[in-house]
């Protein structure tokens, strides 16, 4: 690696925020990214390490201290390089992942862990500046006609993977990509750059609609030679509260239905789940200026400092507050 006590010499820094008050005026992005800089001192602090925990705990398995090192040494179309073998889309990940990369680095057991999810943004966002994003020409194509049902991240990449092997993809998508991500973490404009980059590379989009409705099964069988579900969990744990009516009472999946949108405003709002869900419910009901947001889960409150990681290299549970007037 490039600077072995790059991880002693300098200290974490993360992206800065917009302040409360003024983030939740708009659905904007409201994490303002580093310059190059800094990103590639931030890069500097990847350790040597013999195991990169860091990708053992990447869902993608991204090549994450190989991208940080070519950073470090201003490298940066090699850095794209290496982390598009791994990774459809750094664009996504690197805005909604969680992250279990950076509780995964060793630099956790005695540090703060790489700012590994920031620079994986800065990196693909680069690349897409700087014209490095291209669609990928196919030279010959197999005949093999494939529907994939479904517009989340597993959709999409199965679309671009089988369309790299040449077979002839139509994605047929509701509204997930757009409805179900709110824009203060992932801006619809993020999702469009990339579907233009996919339609240059001949993958057919067909979207608003409803597999068995508006597009029967017999006939998707009939017209593909395989079929891709890539639809996500559909059933939703439902609670059965007494005494509420059902137009007063939203699933995740209902409130983001086109169809069916509610509005927050001036009402007393609770939200059940303290997962990435309940806080996308939550952002967004104090954004439509709702009376009051209560948020309910079933678990007993975390500390809000986690020491040097006692449960490395797996995620920490840490209670993180934001409060204004």
């Amino acid at each position: 690696m490039g600077k072995i006590s790059g991880f002693m010499d300098y200290g974490r820094e993360d992206m800065s925020k917009d302040p409360v008050p003024q983030r939740i005026q708009n659905y904007k992005e409201f994490e303002k990214p580093l310059h190059d800089p800094r990103v590639e001192t931030q890069a500097a602090r990847c350790m040597d390490c013999g195991v990169p925990y860091c990708s053992w705990g990447c869902p993608v398995d991204n090549l994450i201290p190989e991208f940080n090192d070519f950073v470090y040494r201003g490298q940066w179309e090699q850095a794209y390089k290496t982390l598009a073998t791994t990774n459809n889309f750094p664009e996504f990940t690197g805005r909604v992942c969680p992250a279990p990369c950076e509780p995964a680095c060793c630099a956790t057991i005695v540090e703060s862990p790489i700012t590994i999810k920031h620079i994986e943004l800065a990196i693909i966002e680069k690349a897409f500046k700087n014209g490095w994003v291209k669609p990928r020409r196919i030279s010959g194509r197999t005949g093999v006609k494939i529907a994939v049902v479904g517009s989340g991240p597993a959709g999409l990449a199965a679309a671009q993977q089988l369309n790299l092997y040449g077979h002839t993809v139509t994605d047929r998508f509701g509204g997930l990509l757009t409805y179900g991500i709110p824009d203060f973490k992932l801006e619809k404009w993020v999702v469009e750059r990339r579907l233009d980059i996919m339609r240059q590379e001949e993958i057919q989009f067909v979207n608003n609609t409803a597999i068995g409705t508006d597009y029967p099964v017999d006939k998707l069988k009939q017209d593909f030679d395989y079929i891709a579900l890539c639809c996500g969990a559909q059933e939703h744990r439902d609670l059965e509260i007494e005494d509420v009516p059902k137009r007063n009472k939203r699933n995740f999946g209902e409130h983001f239905n086109p169809e069916s949108l509610i509005d927050a405003a001036d009402k007393h709002v609770i939200v059940i789940g303290g997962g990435d869900t309940g806080s996308d419910c939550v952002g967004t009901a104090v954004r439509q200026k709702a009376k009051s947001v209560t948020q309910i889960q079933l678990h007993k409150t975390p500390p809000e400092d986690h020491g040097n990681n006692p449960a490395w290299p797996y995620m920490p549970k840490v209670l993180k507050k934001f409060s204004f007037s």
